[in-house]
């Protein structure tokens, strides 16, 4: 059997999920995909699970914050298929309002750890996951560190005035 091509997984993945899964590009040879929180489960069993594709490596799991979007967490997911030599990318974009997403944890036993540190630093809420709690920052903790909803800089900083630097 050959090996799988990018076009190849472009053309598998549009035949069996057509209109639920969007190809956003390919960065450096990289394919990343876009889709929805209600199918992001069915397309990682799928690609893992099929014979032709055999993404069996999950490599990261991690999220994005675009305060701007109107869905601005988006959820990341990198697969390995190690028999191919394929990677590829694929993005679950929610509202900030609703941040549950379908655990990835009884796809792949390694996405445990992977999940609880997303959780922990955007506060994305993976439902069914068997321990979701934070592992980096300390439990009482409120805010989500990787968020962009606070100003880079203190502003009431005296340290950083201009007279200070002959301005």
């Amino acid at each position: 059997m050959g090996k799988l091509t990018n076009e190849d997984l472009v053309k598998k993945i549009s035949e069996k999920y057509s209109d639920q899964v969007t190809l956003l590009g390919e960065p450096f040879g990289l394919l990343t995909f876009e889709t929805g929180r209600d199918q992001i489960t069915d397309l990682l069993t799928w690609l893992k699970n099929d014979t032709s594709t055999q993404f069996i490596y999950l490599t990261d799991i991690t999220a994005i914050h675009y305060p701007e979007l109107p869905k601005p967490i988006g959820v990341i997911y990198h697969l390995h298929s190690l028999v191919n030599n394929v990677r590829v990318r694929i993005k679950v974009f929610l509202e900030d309002a609703d941040v549950h997403i379908p655990t990835a944890s009884n796809i792949w036993n390694g996405a445990n750890w992977m999940e609880r540190e997303t959780y922990d630093l955007f506060g994305v809420i993976f439902d069914g996951h068997p321990d979701l709690r934070r592992i980096l920052n300390v439990d009482d903790m409120t805010a989500f560190p990787m968020r962009k909803e606070f100003p880079l800089e203190d502003p009431n900083r005296v340290d950083k005035k201009d007279y200070f630097f002959g301005r």
